[in-house]
C-alpha cells in the first residue's frame, strides 16, 4: 500500500510533524485520486538530521557495497514497472503505455547505467606524487519535477547513492505516487537507515527550507529557470553546491539537403511527445524559407493523425496535460501567438473535439513564427510547435541560438559531416543528429539559462563527489 499521508525518514514510515494535505488530481476527468500529507521545516529538520547521522557511516562503504546495494534496487524496481507507470500515468496524464515503457523504463535505466558506472569508476587516481581521493559530498536535497517523475528521481538517487551520500527527496506534489513507490522500493532492497529520505511538500514552501538549510551540503534541482534561480540565491548563503537542469526552448534545424518529410514528422511527433511537456523538446523548428509550406503541411498531417485522449486508451498518443495551471497557461500562449500574426496550421484553443473534461490541448502547429514572437522565446510545455524559417545555414544557427535557453539542439543533414559542423556551433549541453535519441551514458545539461550542472552517467556521478588532493601520497 502506497504511504500517502506518511513521509519515508530513517528507514521508517512516520506521521508528519502537522497533519496538512493536498488533493491530487487526475487531470484526465479533473476528479481527486486522493490526498497526500504536506511537509513543512520540522518534517525536513527530521530528515536531515537522520541523513547528517547516516553520513558517517554510508559514506565509508566500499564500492562493492553499493554496487550490491544498486543491484538489488534494480531487481526490486524491475518487479514494480507496472505499477510505477500507471501511477505517472493517472497523476500527469501520460499514455498507459508510453507511462510503463518510457517514463518508468528511464527510471530503470538510469538505475542501471549508473551500476554500470560505479563497477569501474576511479575513485583514486595518481597526479604525480600525490594521489586525488574522490569522496561523496555530504547530504544532498533534490527537488524533482512531475514532467518525467522517475526519470529525475532515478538520475539523482542512483548516482548519490553510489557516490556514498546521503539525502532527503522532495518529489513534485503533483506525481507523488511514483516517488513513494520508489521510496518502498529502497526500503526493500536494503538502503540503510537515513540514508534515503523522502518528504512531500510544496515547492515554495519546503524548496526555500531545503535550499537554505545549514546541513545540507548540496542541492539538486530540476524545474523551471525562475525557481532554479531562487534555489541558488537561498543556498548560496551556506555556500553549498548546486546543480540545476532548468527549462529549454530548443531549436530544430532542418538543412535543406535532409530528407525533408521524416525530419519533419519525426521533429513534430517528438515535440508533441508527452504532451509537449518535456524540457528538451523540439519545440522551434527551423526550415528553409522556400520550404516553409511544404514543412507545415507535413507538421500538419502529423498533429491531424494525433490522437488526443484518454490515457487508458490504448490507441491515445497524447493524454492531457498535468494540471488547470498548464492549461491555463497554454490556452494564454496559443493566443499570444494567433495575435501576433504567427499562422495557426492546425489546433489552436480550446478542448480537442469530442472532449469535456480534462485538461487536454489541441496539437497545435504555427508556421511563419519570428524568432521574437512569444511562443518562439518562452518555454510553452504543451504540444505546440513553432516552424520558422531561414535563409541560410548561418542564418538557422543564428535563430537556434538566439535564446536564453541551451539545453537541447537538433540537426537533420544528409551529410553527416555538415550536421556535425552545426553542432559545433549551437550553444546547448545536448545536440542530437538525424533523429538519434539521447545515449544514456552521455551527459545531460545545458547551457544559460538552462542550467549549469550535468546528469546521467559518470558526468552525473562526479556532481555527488568531491575532489581531494593527497600531496606526498608517493612520498
Amino acid at each position: 500500500m502506497v504511504q500517502r499521508l506518511k513521509f519515508y525518514i530513517d528507514g521508517a514510515w512516520q506521521d508528519p510533524v502537522s497533519r496538512k494535505t493536498l488533493p491530487v488530481t487526475n487531470p484526465a476527468n479533473e476528479e481527486v485520486l486522493y490526498e497526500i500529507a504536506l511537509g513543512s521545516k520540522a518534517d525536513l529538520d527530521k530528515a536531515v538530521a537522520a541523513a547528517r547521522r547516516a553520513f558517517d557511516s554510508y559514506s565509508l562503504t566500499k564500492r562493492e557495497e553499493r554496487v550490491d546495494l544498486l543491484a538489488k534496487i534494480v531487481e526490486v524496481y524491475k518487479k514494480r514497472m507496472k505499477e510505477i507507470g500507471g501511477a505517472i500515468s493517472d497523476e500527469m496524464g501520460a499514455p498507459l503505455a508510453f507511462a510503463e515503457r518510457f517514463q518508468a523504463g528511464a527510471g530503470l535505466g538510469h538505475l542501471m547505467t549508473t551500476l554500470e558506472v560505479l563497477r569501474g569508476y576511479p575513485f583514486e587516481e595518481r597526479l604525480g606524487s600525490a594521489m586525488l581521493v574522490r569522496e561523496p559530498v555530504g547530504v544532498a536535497g533534490m527537488i524533482t519535477p512531475w514532467n518525467w517523475p522517475l526519470n529525475q528521481i532515478a538520475c539523482k538517487v542512483a548516482p548519490a547513492l553510489a557516490a556514498g551520500c546521503t539525502m532527503i527527496l522532495k518529489p513534485s506534489e503533483y506525481t507523488p505516487s511514483s516517488a513513494l513507490i520508489f521510496a518502498e522500493i529502497l526500503h526493500e532492497a536494503g538502503v540503510p537507515k537515513g540514508v534515503f529520505n523522502l518528504i512531500n511538500g510544496l515547492g515554495p514552501e519546503v524548496g526555500p527550507a531545503m535550499s537554505e538549510h545549514p546541513d545540507i551540503d548540496m542541492m539538486s534541482f530540476t524545474g523551471s529557470t525562475r525557481a532554479g534561480i531562487d534555489v541558488v540565491k537561498r543556498a548560496a548563503v551556506t555556500v553549498k553546491r548546486v546543480t540545476q537542469e532548468l527549462g529549454g526552448k530548443s531549436p530544430n534545424i532542418i538543412l535543406e539537403d535532409a530528407d525533408l518529410a521524416k525530419a519533419v514528422a519525426g521533429g513534430t511527433t517528438h515535440c508533441f511527445n508527452n504532451s509537449g511537456q518535456s524540457c528538451n523538446a523540439p519545440t522551434r523548428m527551423l526550415v528553409p524559407l522556400q520550404r516553409m509550406a511544404e514543412a507545415t503541411a507535413i507538421a500538419k498531417a502529423v498533429a491531424d493523425k494525433t490522437k488526443v485522449g484518454d490515457p487508458k486508451n490504448a490507441d491515445t498518443n497524447l493524454g492531457p496535460v498535468v494540471n488547470r495551471v498548464q492549461w491555463d497557461k497554454i490556452q494564454a500562449l496559443i493566443k499570444k501567438g494567433i495575435d501576433e500574426g504567427a499562422k495557426l496550421a492546425v489546433g489552436g484553443l480550446g478542448l480537442p473535439d469530442g472532449l469535456n473534461k480534462g485538461y487536454y490541448v489541441r496539437p497545435t502547429v504555427f508556421s511563419h513564427v519570428t524568432n521574437d514572437m512569444v511562443i518562439a522565446r518562452e518555454e510553452i510545455f504543451g504540444p505546440v510547435l513553432s516552424i520558422i524559417g531561414y535563409k541560410d545555414e548561418d542564418d538557422a544557427i543564428r535563430i537556434a541560438n538566439d535564446t536564453p535557453y541551451g539545453l537541447a539542439g537538433y540537426v537533420s543533414s544528409a551529410n553527416s559531416e555538415r550536421a556535425r559542423h552545426v553542432a559545433r556551433r549551437l550553444r546547448a549541453g545536448n545536440i542530437n543528429l538525424n533523429g538519434a535519441p539521447n545515449e544514456r551514458g552521455a551527459p545531460f545539461g545545458g547551457y544559460k539559462h538552462s542550467g549549469n550542472g550535468r546528469e546521467w552517467g559518470r558526468f552525473g556521478l562526479e556532481e555527488y563527489l568531491e575532489v581531494k588532493a593527497v600531496a606526498g601520497w608517493g612520498a
